[in-house]
């Protein structure tokens, strides 16, 4: 089978960047080895799709050079996809932040790439391994008109798989069909990063840029819980679904979100977000009374002399819970607040204010909602997404080195990244 462009991955970025390209014309075809198209954006936001952010900017993006997401974001914005999905009659909402979700579904984001996709002429075709990617000459004309004028296009080595019941009826297996050749004159990678690979992640995306002399930026877990040492995890244990309002920061940045303790750990917006800028072995600073509401509280009552209980009066702005474990934790003696001294009270506050902890690690891929790293993008052309390497290669969404603040800027990413690469390719 011969198309004009092939795009290996049905993700938002790959359907996206389709959808753009047959709307030029092209004859297009899409590759996905799962069952079913957008599986990430199915079950993001809960099942309702955190698609946008409404203050999107470069500076929500992490890089290895932080001005390669300029373009993309500058050619494709947010509002240009929001447009997009009122076209639709999607209903949505903003939830916090900007954050932008469907009222009802996910599944409308899918059937509104799926429509524009069957729109413009594009073939999607699930359950297909890629095995092999290779360059070859196409000549034209006579054998010495071949030899002076061939130009290189894609040959893919694909095969179809389908799930049949086992001999043991609880059981399944794939089964393969024999390999068919395709190609394509613009290859697309859009097969996405490492998180998630229940969903079928996998090194696909990198394997590909290396074979053609690309560069990978080390790639680690973004957007992840943390997991904590066992002192530390046994302790907070007990709290397990409780959350928080935080502020988080190490030495780069911060958040003012809310953190939710785990039964291995911290997640919660506030520890995601910065879990995408630490570092194994350093510590993360919290601030458990990120408004100063406690400290200002806590003061009046000390000048009133009155004899509440520090628990009792922590409780007022923090879950019962949580201070009980607190206190043990910082080895605060609860009495009442007329029997601490000024200092004492300061030190108090400081607990609260100035929490710092040592993670063990993080959940790791298994849970991590994107990749950090990847595809270079030192290579790679930032108003097109093609590769400066070798002609007619694009790479687009999470395969690259570009990586978003939690709160639907991924998501902006993979849109931005795949219509510029769908205007060339």
């Amino acid at each position: 089978m011969k198309f004009d462009v092939v795009v290996i991955g049905a993700g938002a970025a790959g359907l996206f960047c389709a959808i753009q390209a047959g709307k030029r014309g092209r004859k297009v075809l899409v590759l996905d080895h799962a069952k079913k198209v957008g599986r990430k954006i199915l079950m993001s936001g809960g099942g309702r799709c955190n698609f946008t952010n409404m203050y999107c900017s470069p500076e929500n993006f992490i890089s290895d050079n932080s001005h390669f997401c300029k373009s993309a974001l500058n050619q494709f914005t947010q509002w240009e996809f929001i447009s997009l999905v009122e076209k639709h009659r999607i209903a949505f909402h903003e939830k916090t932040l900007g954050q932008l979700f469907c009222n009802d579904s996910a599944k409308d984001i899918v059937a509104m790439l799926l429509n524009e996709c069957q729109e413009n002429g594009v073939v999607i075709q699930t359950q297909t391994y890629v095995t092999s990617v290779t360059q070859i000459s196409q000549g034209v004309g006579t054998a010495k008109e071949a030899t002076n004028n061939a130009k290189k296009i894609y040959q893919l080595m694909v095969q179809k798989s389908s799930t049949t019941p086992a001999r043991n009826p609880n059981a399944q297996t794939d089964t393969h069909t024999p390999s068919e050749t395709i190609q394509c004159q613009s290859l697309v990678i859009a097969s996405g990063g490492l998180s998630m690979p229940k969903l079928g992640a996998s090194p696909f995306g990198y394997q590909i840029a290396q074979q053609f002399g690309h560069s990978i930026t080390p790639t680690r877990a973004g957007l992840v819980p943390f997991t904590l040492h066992d002192q530390d995890k046994n302790l907070f244990s007990d709290i397990s679904g409780v959350s928080v309002p935080a502020a988080i920061s190490n030495q780069r940045t911060g958040f003012n979100e809310s953190m939710l303790f785990t039964h291995r750990g911290l997640s919660g917006p506030a520890v995601l977000q910065i879990s995408s800028y630490w570092q194994p072995g350093e510590a993360i600073d919290i601030n458990l009374d990120p408004n100063a509401n406690i400290a200002s509280y806590l003061q009046q009552e000390q000048q009133s002399g009155t004899k509440t209980l520090l628990s009792n009066a922590l409780g007022q702005y923090l879950p019962k819970r949580v201070v009980q474990v607190l206190l043990t934790h910082q080895q605060i003696d609860n009495r009442p607040i007329n029997q601490y001294q000024g200092k004492q009270l300061i030190h108090i506050l400081s607990q609260l204010e100035q929490w710092q902890i040592k993670p063990n690690g993080t959940e790791g891929y298994r849970t991590a909602e994107v990749t950090l790293g990847g595809v270079a993008t030192s290579d790679v052309s930032s108003k097109t997404m093609e590769s400066k390497l070798v002609k007619n290669l694009y790479f687009v969404g999470e395969v690259l080195d570009v990586t978003g603040w939690l709160g639907g800027y991924n998501f902006q990413w993979a849109w931005s990244s795949g219509w510029v690469a769908g205007q060339g390719c």
